[in-house]
């Protein structure tokens, strides 16, 4: 870890507005879990979630458009959240933290119901056919969203991989979510929608680099998923 990151992490862990799965290793230490409204926003409103949110380009922006919500960018790499908690806390956005966990432990840190929608932006695609339990549209996480989102919930999902894309959509429809919206082609189907074209770093690269960003908009199931991968 080069200099810079090592100073960065090490900011990231007083920010006040970011909490970090080391603050919670203490046995005396209480997570946040089912807390989310009354202890760390200490609000009613909605809580929205950005999982792998790197610099939380997407949690500013959102958070900034919608005042009425809560937002929590999720990520595990402290140099990069870094970015999003500081400008989080030059802008006095009171409705935006970060979280510093491994997303398989999402529902350590969350309670039933307690969150209403996601949002992934390009996460890691994980080429590699025996990592493919590893994406994040993968039925484990989709298990977890579960536990935690509110049945009405949504989950929006972008990328610039063809090969995530088509798992996420086989993911989807064999575990029973229900497609709300599916777009092949962002910039050519819908080049003015807001949200869609909030572009983040890696996306910025990606359409520099001439790839095709698309979306699919989905709910999880009322029941149970117990579709596994083959």
């Amino acid at each position: 870890m080069g200099k810079g990151k090592l100073e960065k992490f090490k900011e990231v862990t007083a920010f006040s507005n970011t909490l970090e799965l080391t603050d919670f290793q203490d046995e005396n230490a209480q997570k946040p879990k089912g807390c989310w409204h009354s202890e760390v926003f200490e609000n009613n409103n909605p809580i929205v979630l950005e999982l792998a949110c790197g610099k939380g380009t997407y949690t500013l922006e959102l958070a900034r458009g919608n005042p009425n919500k809560n937002f929590v960018g999720v990520d595990i790499k402290g140099a990069r959240i870094w970015k999003g908690a500081k400008q989080a806390l030059a802008e006095g956005l009171e409705n935006v933290r970060f979280l510093r966990i491994y997303i398989d432990h999402l529902d350590e840190y969350f309670g039933p119901d307690e969150i209403d929608d996601i949002w992934i932006t390009f996460p890691d695609p994980y080429p590699r056919y025996s990592d493919r339990n590893n994406r994040l549209s993968a039925p484990k996480f989709l298990k977890i969203y579960q536990r935690v989102m509110k049945p009405q919930g949504v989950i929006y999902f972008k990328t610039d991989s063809d090969d995530l894309f088509s798992f996420t959509k086989k993911s989807v429809r064999n575990t029973g979510c229900q497609v709300l919206d599916l777009v092949e082609e962002i910039y050519e189907e819908c080049p003015d929608d807001e949200l869609l074209t909030i572009q983040t770093h890696f996306e910025k690269r990606h359409l520099e680099e001439g790839r095709t960003i698309s979306f699919i908009k989905f709910s999880l199931p009322c029941k149970e998923i117990t579709w596994e991968l083959d």
